[in-house]
């Protein structure tokens, strides 16, 4: 079986967004004190669709979220040329030709977006190939099925963000993640409004449902160990992205105070830099995204790595990629969920695009036995709401 074409596609959305209020969710922007909403740097309105056709007739497909229009260059400027006529099944040459092909001016970033796209669409291949789910071919399934947490619970108003809570509660979630509101430059009074937003789910839920709290990178060192001594009643499973990824110290002094288990990795890109971040102590949770970390390929290296240090991996974001790399692994015990949303930040637009991802039951979902690769379709009907390029 050869690689005969790689067709990528750009979706812009161009139907209705729900705006965020002011202060919806911590991100890097906010130090730089802009006059306007930093959330709005963050939104992402585009999706990046790889389909990898074969001289068998199976097609594979893919897909990336970060900077598409950028990313879908690369893959035809750079790595479309290394794969045409190749073998899928020789999977760990090709993404080895790409990383290695790409290094100058990739190894982080935008160029392992793009291998980690085409990587999925190769792995979606071998496993309609083979007439197996991926997961099958990683391993096997672990789990009878994966418990997932419930992830938005952005800053809102209290009442607004309980009765959210509630629902999720309702539905059977065992665990649920929100969004801090406000950082270093809010001052005493920003730190109280994020305790509130903890307070007022954890109430709601009680003590017998986790609960996970996310930064997003918008924290800074100084910030976040006063933060830590206020948010330490609340009995967080994990405090996130409390600073920028590359602050590899600032994360393991958090972790060295011992008062909240600390997770990070979601911008983090190769195995290199998970064995850093691995070696410093750095974190407690490790959160790659697939399509970001170089595929199912690097996933899988990145999983062993973490269970050799004994820390578990509970990829960021939702997704059949994830799902299936959490299937196959013990060292995940869960994995994330992005909740059926009208669109807002933009995590939302797989919904609809593709057909196949599965919707919890009680706060699980399953992953069938009997369909083949990763089990998705493009909902080609749907992409009449997009720009497509």
């Amino acid at each position: 079986m050869k690689i005969t074409e790689i067709r990528t596609r750009v979706v812009e959305w161009r139907g209705k967004t729900v705006p965020p209020q002011p202060h919806f969710c911590t991100n890097p922007m906010d130090i730089l004190d802009l006059p306007s909403d930093s959330m709005g740097s963050f939104r992402f309105h585009g999706w990046l669709i790889v389909e990898v056709f074969t001289d068998a007739g199976l097609v594979g497909i893919g897909n990336a979220a970060l900077a598409p229009r950028v990313t879908k260059q690369v893959i035809d400027l750079y790595l479309k040329p290394l794969l045409l006529g190749k073998d899928p099944f020789d999977y760990e040459f090709l993404w080895q030709h790409m990383y290695r092909q790409t290094m100058a001016f990739g190894r982080k970033g935008i160029a392992m977006v793009a291998i980690s796209a085409v990587d999925i669409a190769l792995w979606d291949v071998m496993g309609k190939a083979t007439k197996q789910p991926v997961f099958k071919l990683l391993g096997g399934r672990t789990k009878p099925k994966i418990p997932v947490y419930a992830s938005r619970l952005y800053s809102q108003p209290l009442a607004e963000l309980a009765m959210e809570a509630a629902q999720y509660k309702a539905q059977g979630y065992r665990a649920m993640k929100l969004r801090f509101g406000w950082g270093p430059l809010d001052g005493a009074a920003g730190m109280q409004r994020n305790v509130a937003l903890v307070g007022a789910v954890r109430q709601v839920i009680g003590d017998e449902i986790d609960l996970m709290a996310d930064a997003y990178m918008g924290w800074t060192l100084d910030y976040a160990r006063r933060m830590l001594p206020l948010l330490e009643p609340y009995q967080l499973r994990w405090l996130e992205e409390p600073v920028i990824p590359d602050d590899i110290g600032g994360y393991a002094a958090l972790k060295a105070l011992g008062r909240i288990p600390i997770a990070g990795g979601e911008h983090e890109h190769t195995i290199y830099g998970f064995r850093q971040l691995l070696e410093a102590k750095a974190v407690d949770y490790i959160q790659f995204d697939t399509n970001r970390v170089g595929g199912i390929t690097q996933a899988r290296k990145v999983q062993a790595l973490a269970e050799s240090f004994s820390v578990p991996v509970v990829p960021h974001a939702g997704q059949m990629h994830n799902f299936h790399v959490v299937m196959s692994s013990l060292n995940s015990p869960m994995a994330e969920f992005f909740p059926v949303v009208d669109v807002e930040i933009g995590n939302e637009l797989f919904w609809y695009i593709f057909d196949g991802e599965p919707t919890p039951v009680d706060g699980y979902v399953d992953l069938r036995d009997d369909v083949p690769g990763l089990g998705i379709t493009i909902k080609e009907d749907a992409l009449e709401q997009f720009s497509v390029t």
